[in-house]
């Protein structure tokens, strides 16, 4: 099993490489802020300890957002069915659409058609409460016998959980277990709609809160932790290559009183 995540692990790291990381003659990658020496050069080390080489042409920025997306959820796919003992369930993993799909928010779709009807009330709502994930996990409600392969616990005489949506007696449709933001690179602007659009996840709720997950390539460790250091709406952060890029920078003293500086190469000293 090791091997086998392993195995989607360097495939999911070959695709990036092949298909979405450009270097350009400058020798700048277009996951790093070209304005920031520090991303510049920690980017610069990360490309030197990826699997495979850059892409030899460059995509917009739109194409790169979409084929990360892509991407990682074919890695997220892979793994997660290779671990689907620990987890078993009917599951599915989409690109986009709405929330409102999902037995948690399905009454936004009510939502969204009075205000479609009546103008005045879309301009008090707004329509933030539409958030379209990048991907989406999802899990179909289940028969009881997914349950209670015996037979013994769902009876007439005893029916227990008549409201849980995990029971397709109870509901026929899929449960949100995840949403994931796929961010190539964290600027402070795109780092906003992300927690925007977790607190649209979690105050818009009917039920459980899924999952809230944000997934970047960006090699600046302040970027990263723009999002990683939250106040709880997002619940992890997770980086394409972290053990790639652990040993590809340090924090260093720079001249003047207390002043700290993110370099590439090995740490030297800690913050």
């Amino acid at each position: 099993m090791r091997e086998r995540v392993s195995n989607f692990r360097r495939e999911y790291l070959a695709a990036i490489c092949r298909r979405l990381l450009f270097v350009d003659e400058s020798g700048v990658p277009n996951w790093a802020d070209k304005d920031s020496p520090s991303s510049v050069s920690i980017g610069k080390e990360l490309v030197e300890l990826m699997p495979d080489a850059p892409a030899h042409s460059r995509l917009s920025p739109q194409e790169v957002g979409a084929q990360f997306q892509e991407i990682t959820r074919r890695f997220i796919e892979g793994t997660f069915t290779a671990l689907l003992h620990a987890r078993p369930g009917t599951w599915r993993f989409d690109l986009g659409g709405h929330i409102s799909q999902y037995y948690q928010y399905e009454h936004l779709a009510l939502l969204d058609n009075l205000a479609k009807q009546y103008p005045d009330l879309r301009a008090l709502l707004g329509a933030e409460y539409l958030v379209k994930p990048d991907i989406i996990i999802a899990r179909h409600s289940e028969e009881d016998a997914f349950f209670d392969p015996e037979g013994s616990l769902f009876t007439e005489d005893s029916l227990p959980a008549p409201l849980t949506p995990a029971r397709r007696a109870n509901y026929r449709g899929y449960l949100l277990h995840a949403i994931i933001s796929c961010k190539w690179t964290i600027r402070s602007d795109r780092a906003q709609n992300t927690r925007t659009e977790a607190l649209n996840i979690i105050r818009n709720r009917k039920g459980h809160t899924p999952r809230i997950v944000a997934v970047t390539a960006d090699p600046m460790p302040t970027r990263i932790s723009s999002l990683a250091l939250g106040a709880g709406d997002i619940e992890c952060v997770y980086h394409i290559a972290l053990p790639e890029l652990k040993p590809s920078h340090r924090y260093r003293r720079e001249p003047g009183p207390g002043r700290y500086a993110w370099h590439a190469g090995r740490r030297e000293e800690a913050a």
